[in-house]
């Protein structure tokens, strides 16, 4: 490969932001790669064959991504593959997960290069002052004189002024006494013909001060709103929370004795664990253990954590896997004195030390297997289906020592 080649090569594999005004690139002008820590997303695509749900979502989050970046050339049709979106644009530094629309970064938000700014207040100072200048050889010698004397500004008026006038300036006053902040509002004695500006920059005044007291309102409501939401869903959502300083509820949906203990089990196999986007260790772990400790169907799993039947079982099982290899070695048979030693007074009273584990046999129904040998050895008269039987030991204790293959 020759020189310019190579060049060629790394110009085509140079990516740059699309947002308007955001000069990242992955590589400088030379072909170096740049170690920004910043990475390039492309727009999502619309997904119209898997269901009217996702089709809905994907198509909304398409429009929302080219209402961000307020392109004139990107049309909702055809977007090319080169135009990228960086990292810099979203608040933890990568696009959410398509069917999180709550998230903030369901769309880039940051720094897109046309947010609004809203008209400062120096504009309309330079203004009033320019007024002022203009009309100082009118009015500025009577409110001069008027204030020497220790007449208050708002008390002088012109007496040549209309009625009309008069009560446009009452107004005027009354808006700078309620909105500290809003800049100035001009003087009573101007020309008549700077009145109308004057009245409709008051009006104006007036109207934000009542759209900005709506929308604080407006605000705290949604926030408060969105806390109780939270709350309630942290009530209803399968995690840790939902189990955490309630025994009963580990008991129940576990089997384990408590929290703590069930905490320590997943400290143990959280890091040999599946990795899924739509469920976290804890969840696996406890959807395991419901389904072996309740017995529950695979469809009401997937109704409880919002997962597909498919995904649910792989996770199924896959976490029985880590489950069987993380704890099997707990499966022992304890040595002799140590059962002696551990013996219920019950046992002892009635058998002395002749007992060292007690056996029983249970069976697990299986699909029907196809090989007609294997379907002779699974068929249970007893069930009156096909089984495969087990065969376990229990201490005296409780602790189980023994469990053969199936």
């Amino acid at each position: 490969m020759t020189v310019g080649q190579t060049k060629e090569t790394a110009s085509a594999m140079v990516r740059t932001c699309c947002v308007v005004g955001c000069n990242v690139r992955s590589h400088d002008r030379e072909g170096k790669k740049l170690d920004n820590g910043l990475s390039f997303h492309r727009f999502p695509s619309w997904r119209q064959r898997e269901g009217s749900h996702v089709s809905d979502i994907t198509k909304q989050r398409r429009q929302a991504w080219i209402a961000a970046v307020t392109r004139a050339d990107i049309e909702f049709s055809a977007i090319p593959s080169f135009l990228l979106v960086c990292s810099r644009h979203f608040l933890s530094g990568k696009p959410a997960y398509e069917m999180d629309v709550t998230n903030p970064d369901w769309a880039p938000t940051l720094h897109m290069g046309h947010d609004d700014i809203p008209v400062s207040d120096s504009d309309r100072h330079a203004r009033r002052m320019q007024r002022k200048r203009k009309r100082a050889p009118i009015g500025g010698f009577r409110y001069a004189a008027a204030e020497s004397e220790g007449v208050p500004r708002a008390e002088v008026i012109d007496e040549d002024l209309t009625e009309d006038q008069q009560q446009n300036h009452h107004v005027m006053e009354a808006v700078d006494s309620s909105c500290v902040g809003q800049g100035e509002v001009p003087a009573a004695n101007v020309d008549i013909g700077d009145w109308t500006d004057s009245v409709t920059e008051a009006k104006g005044q007036t109207k934000d001060c009542v759209c900005n007291e709506q929308g604080r309102a407006e605000i705290n409501r949604l926030l408060e709103e969105n806390r109780l939401l939270r709350s309630q869903l942290q009530k209803t959502e399968l995690n840790e929370n939902f189990l955490k300083d309630d025994t009963e509820k580990v008991r129940y949906y576990t089997g384990l004795h408590c929290y703590a203990v069930l905490m320590s089990l997943f400290n143990t196999v959280k890091d040999f664990l599946p990795v899924s986007k739509k469920l976290t260790g804890f969840q696996m772990l406890l959807l395991t253990l419901m389904r072996l400790r309740l017995d529950l169907p695979v469809q009401h799993l997937c109704h409880l954590f919002h997962v597909s039947h498919k995904t649910l079982s792989s996770i199924f099982a896959d976490t029985i896997d880590v489950l069987y290899a993380r704890l099997g070695a707990l499966v022992h048979w304890p040595e002799r004195h140590c059962l002696q030693a551990t013996m219920p007074p019950q046992f002892t009273e009635t058998f002395g030390k002749r007992v060292a584990i007690i056996v029983d046999c249970f069976e697990i129904r299986t699909e029907r297997p196809s090989n007609l040998k294997a379907r002779a050895q699974t068929y249970s008269h007893y069930k009156g289906t096909h089984t495969i039987k087990y065969l376990i030991g229990i201490t005296p204790q409780g602790a189980i020592s023994f469990i053969s293959r199936g």
